[in-house]
């Protein structure tokens, strides 16, 4: 289905959310509200936002619903983040680097080696700086909820070990679409190239590209193992997945409302970091199991590759969001 065909499709399934829920003042109205991403329903992320919407219902009494729509089926996550802007579409679910297109400030989850640890990664998305860049992107119409794990980001190829930034010489990765996702892979010695996330299996199966990253669940989950046998534990990049809300409809629900919803938000995220560590465990012990190697190198040539990509961000606007994370590792305890 094409861009227009989804589009078309989502205003008629919006429709009567668009009629019922203009000028809901109490909060006995009935609000059903529309939430897409493009994961399958077994996804620890998935299975975050499902419960959300459970606890959602639950706290208002039945007077809210989240109806889930998965896989994609109205779109990817660039198109997702675009309905949202229009009003059109309620909440979504997209990763970080696809949302820094419309929102600079979440570029710095895509910076290398931004985070020590979970720890961590962590502090920085449940404190301070993580919660002003989720209000970011009020000037754009879309307001951050929360941090989902998607846990660290690793490199797979199809047929070759890769045990330093010299192995990745001349290899084809696939990467989202995020300019600082490039830039990274190109220092550390590959060539980026960006590719539709549904695309890439058969991508890895024809030799169109040598290789991948992403955190163990996805890896496989997707199936991408089966293409890839050598999955390297460099743990380059950590950008979260986030729950949005469009500020069309934000702005209609009324305190209690907003304040269900926070609530149920708040607890999901509990809810999937537990799922997401269980996954992560078991997706490693699958793909060993099937025979893929799994690589743990030593971090720190990878992360010296990447210094001049730090070098580069004096004086820009992402200079000082890093700053500010970088800085909480030195305060922890």
């Amino acid at each position: 289905m094409n861009s227009t065909a989804k589009l078309v499709l989502l205003a008629l399934l919006t429709a009567p959310l668009l009629l019922s829920s203009a000028g809901c003042s109490s909060s006995q109205d009935s609000v059903e509200l529309r939430l897409a991403h493009v994961l399958d329903s077994t996804h620890p992320v998935h299975r975050g936002m499902a419960f959300m919407g459970e606890r959602l219902e639950e706290l208002s009494g039945g007077t809210m619903r989240v109806k889930i729509y998965p896989s994609g089926q109205l779109g990817n996550e660039r198109e997702s983040v675009e309905l949202l802007q229009l009003g059109t579409l309620d909440m979504a679910k997209t990763a970080s680097s696809v949302i820094e297109n419309f929102v600079p400030a979440m570029g710095v989850y895509s910076l290398p080696y931004l985070f020590e640890d979970q720890d961590h990664l962590w502090r920085s998305l449940q404190g301070d700086v993580g919660k002003e860049i989720l209000l970011q992107g009020l000037p754009y119409r879309i307001r951050g909820l929360c941090y989902y794990d998607a846990g660290f980001r690793s490199f797979y190829i199809h047929d070759k070990r890769v045990d330093t930034p010299d192995d990745l010489q001349g290899l084809k990765i696939r990467v989202m679409r995020s300019n600082l996702s490039i830039q990274t892979i190109n220092l550390l010695g590959a060539n980026a190239t960006p590719m539709a996330y549904g695309e890439l299996y058969t991508a890895l199966q024809q030799g169109v590209v040598d290789g991948a990253e992403n955190n163990p669940p996805n890896f496989y989950g997707s199936k991408h193992f089966e293409q890839a046998r050598y999955y390297t534990l460099d743990e380059h990049a950590a950008p979260p997945d986030v729950l949005l809300i469009g500020t069309h409809t934000w702005n209609k629900l009324s305190t209690q409302q907003k304040a269900w919803l926070t609530q149920a938000v708040e607890e999901s995220v509990t809810f999937q970091r537990r799922l997401w560590n269980e996954a992560s465990q078991e997706a490693l012990r699958a793909v060993e199991e099937d025979g893929v190697t799994v690589v743990r190198p030593d971090k720190r040539p990878f992360q010296e590759a990447v210094l001049p990509l730090y070098e580069s961000l004096g004086g820009t606007a992402l200079e000082p969001w890093a700053k500010r994370i970088r800085d909480l590792n030195t305060q922890a305890p």
